[in-house]
């Protein structure tokens, strides 16, 4: 397996995608990522806000290890690995933000649920917010705009999604019919409600789908009209998949992931200590699935595709001057953000493409003042897409505003790690793993600036600024 995957990495070293992406490099070139010390993103009379610890559940393809938990049941994992690793007490925070998308409707505030379960003081307030795929990106920004606007000094922010069970809910009529019943005063009544409801045609479930309440459209659908739209094949995508799997296996085998944590499951024999989705493939077989939105010409498939993932992830996001205050050292600093919206309909995976340019541009920044760039894989045809869009003259010069392109994300520097192809994605819980990861690729990497962006449903976007914390 070792061997392989080494094969493997040396091969994508010295493959190179057909629109000017550069190397699709696996390995470190540290003169790269040389500290540019001159610049910094403090702001006068804006507190500094930093990242002091990030951690998650391994994140497992749903269907597995976690199948008969509850999602308070991985945020509860995810706090308590939190409070541990970072040393402090849990009396310190003064809230705490979750993100998640699918709710399990007995624990709607999973925020408040997990924070009780994981013995946080019951008068410390939490709220849950849902933002589709950047849910704990906003989880993470809620925290960093109470602290900047001095409200606290300490915030629990995190994420979580549980896919091995969603609601899946009766018909209309069905759930008509049944919440008329109690209402129903006579015996004819109660019949005649009965009578309704054994009909075959209301029993047939509604179950829930990957797709766009505005257009109807699924998520991969979509994906695949875009690839068509940028030119993207699918020999492209296959690659960039590869790539994704192949970096996350030896980031895995290095112990670069240590944000990771171990956790004894309920049932569950053995502890789970890694993610499970990693799976390094080669091009042929690859190439033997089928596409699985548009058929039989599309080009998305369930290999170059994020793959239905359970997880939870918490990060402790200070203050600066509290987090010194205690002794601690700040991983990094949080620093400029956007969110950005567009059609759902035919851009509904660009938001990397929007957010990009418009967050430099706040700070003052280009794409060669990046050190790390860590992008949510929703799939590999999106990532590729929104590539090729940031490089697009239609884009610099019409949808931009902008007479010059925006540039491209150098693949050297590119989600080295891995990303939500190989890694897994939790919805709820993708974003707290984006940026914690990309400050400790800053410190692995010896960089400054890390550019995290995703896309959402909805046809959102989100992008943020990281900057080493100094030694």
């Amino acid at each position: 397996m070792a061997a392989s995957m080494r094969r493997t990495v040396f091969a994508l070293k010295h493959q190179a995608l057909p629109f000017s992406l550069r190397c699709l490099s696996t390995s470190v070139n540290h003169s790269l990522y040389a500290p540019r010390r001159e610049k910094t993103l403090s702001k006068q009379g804006v507190k500094n806000v930093v990242l002091v610890e990030g951690v998650r559940t391994p994140f497992l393809m749903s269907g597995t290890d976690y199948k008969n938990l509850m999602p308070h049941d991985l945020a509860r994992a995810a706090l308590h690995g939190l409070v541990k690793k970072s040393g402090v007490d849990k009396d310190i925070v003064e809230y705490i933000v979750y993100g998640i998308v699918i709710q399990e409707v007995k624990t709607s505030n999973v925020a408040r649920e997990a924070a009780l379960g994981a013995g946080f003081s019951d008068k410390i307030p939490s709220h849950t917010v849902t933002q589709a795929c950047i849910s704990s990106n906003q989880a993470i920004t809620t925290g960093v705009g109470m602290i900047a606007a001095g409200q606290v000094d300490t915030v629990v922010a995190g994420g979580v999604e549980f896919m091995s069970d969603v609601p899946i809910r009766f018909s209309r009529k069905m759930r008509k019919h049944m919440l008329s019943f109690p209402k129903a005063k006579t015996l004819p009544a109660k019949l005649g409600l009965v009578s309704q409801m054994i009909k075959p045609s209301i029993w047939a479930p509604e179950l829930p789908a990957v797709a766009e309440f505005s257009t109807s459209e699924s998520m991969g659908h979509s994906a695949d009209r875009l690839c068509a739209t940028f030119g993207v094949t699918r020999k492209e995508q296959d690659e960039f998949a590869i790539r994704s799997h192949t970096l996350a296996a030896e980031a895995t085998e290095k112990g670069f992931l240590s944000d990771v944590l171990t956790y004894k499951v309920p049932g569950v024999s053995k502890p789970v200590a890694k993610d499970n989705g990693i799976r390094p493939s080669s091009y042929e077989k690859m190439a033997k699935l089928k596409p699985a939105f548009i058929k039989p010409h599309g080009t998305i498939t369930a290999a170059n595709s994020s793959f239905l993932t359970d997880g939870a992830s918490a990060c402790l996001i200070m203050s600066e001057e509290k987090a010194l205050a205690m002794g601690l050292k700040p991983k990094a600093y949080l620093r400029d953000f956007v969110y950005v919206s567009q059609d759902p309909k035919n851009q509904l995976l660009l938001g990397p493409t929007y957010a990009t340019p418009k967050v430099l541009e706040r700070a003052g920044l280009t794409m060669k003042d990046i050190d790390v760039f860590e992008y949510h894989e929703a799939f590999a045809g999106q990532i590729l897409a929104n590539l090729k869009a940031m490089d697009s003259d239609y884009f610099a010069k019409t949808q931009m505003g902008r007479t010059a392109k925006v540039g491209v994300p150098p693949m050297e520097k590119f989600n080295n790690w891995g990303g939500s192809l190989s890694i897994g994605h939790p919805f709820g819980a993708t974003g707290v793993r984006l940026v914690t990861t990309a400050a400790h690729r800053l410190q692995q990497e010896d960089g400054q600036f890390a550019l995290v962006a995703a896309c959402a449903a909805g046809g959102l976007g989100h992008g943020m600024l990281v900057e080493r914390y100094p030694s």
